[in-house]
């Protein structure tokens, strides 16, 4: 109603209005009422315009993330960048201007039993926690389409800091490309005796190739049952991260998919995405390493 009176008034711009007494009578709004909101409409305007502002840092900080940042993570990078404000406001403004995560689609899974080989026992039990690095590993593959044929991916994340220490990629998925990946994790990730390496039961894991390697290193290999995703939920997880921020669905060619998936370990995730850690909050996966790590951690 007030925005009515304001529109129909006499003003200079409009000398044909009508007296804001008559208009305030015909709408049954008394004048106080009215000149409140005029008097009240800069602080509006200027609340408006900061929020705006806001919304345009929010945007910035989803695309940033390739889409994928939602509510919660936009909030923490806000935060970290020194802007004092509330969760719940970050939540309305997405919702109202239609920002949203990324939703992670299913894949496919590459696993392939041998049905010869023992496997290992299960050491990590779906406790996918450690709190120290170097303790406890959880290693998968996957397999990305380009042009030129599967493109396939080996990981050995840290899940003490949830950061990809290891990984390698080939055209092909036979033994060598995890014990590459596992000799990357030995010499970035500063392994300690008895260390767990959890995978699933696929051929690649219960070679001899890799065993030895595992026993070359001094480490404890455990493995999740057949068929079961959630006994090895990390490794998949990061996968299916990976894929739906990435966003590319088939790659040009095999180099391409290199260069992209290097540039997303390396600098988008071990580096700058952020993950809610229970005791430090919101800290990137090197950021945990440094905190987790005495030796490291910064002087108070």
């Amino acid at each position: 109603m007030c925005r009515f009176i304001d529109a129909e008034r006499a003003t200079e711009e409009n000398p044909g209005g009508f007296s804001v007494a008559a208009l305030c009578r015909v709408v049954e709004v008394g004048r106080s009422v009215y000149y409140g909101w005029l008097a009240a409409r800069p602080a509006a305007t200027a609340r408006q315009e900061a929020e705006d502002e806001l919304a345009e840092e929010i945007r910035e900080i989803h695309a940033t993330s390739r889409g994928a940042y939602g509510a919660p993570r936009v909030h923490a990078k806000l935060r970290r960048t020194g802007r004092k404000i509330n969760r719940k406001k970050v939540e309305r403004i997405m919702r109202e201007r239609d920002i949203r995560g990324i939703t992670r689609r299913k894949r496919r899974n590459l696993t392939k039993a041998d049905t010869k080989a023992a496997p290992s026992p299960d050491l990590i039990g779906r406790d996918f926690t450690a709190d120290e690095p170097g303790r406890k590993l959880v290693g998968d593959i996957t397999y990305l389409p380009t042009l030129a044929g599967w493109w396939y991916l080996a990981t050995v994340i840290d899940l003490a800091t949830r950061e990809v220490i290891g990984y390698a990629m080939a055209d092909h998925h036979r033994a060598e490309l995890v014990v590459d990946a596992l000799k990357m994790a030995a010499g970035r990730g500063d392994l300690k005796p008895g260390c767990i390496m959890h995978s699933d039961r696929g051929s690649e894991y219960t070679s001899s190739e890799f065993r030895r390697q595992i026993r070359k290193l001094n480490l404890r290999q455990s493995m999740g049952r057949t068929g079961s995703c959630y006994d090895n939920a990390a490794a998949e997880s990061f996968f299916g991260l990976l894929k739906a921020e990435i966003g590319t669905t088939v790659w040009e060619s095999h180099e391409a998919t290199r260069t992209d998936v290097f540039r997303f370990i390396e600098i988008e995730y071990n580096r700058t995405r952020l993950r809610k850690h229970p005791e430090h909050g919101y800290v990137t996966p090197l950021e945990t390493r440094t905190l987790l790590q005495p030796d490291l951690a910064p002087a108070a």
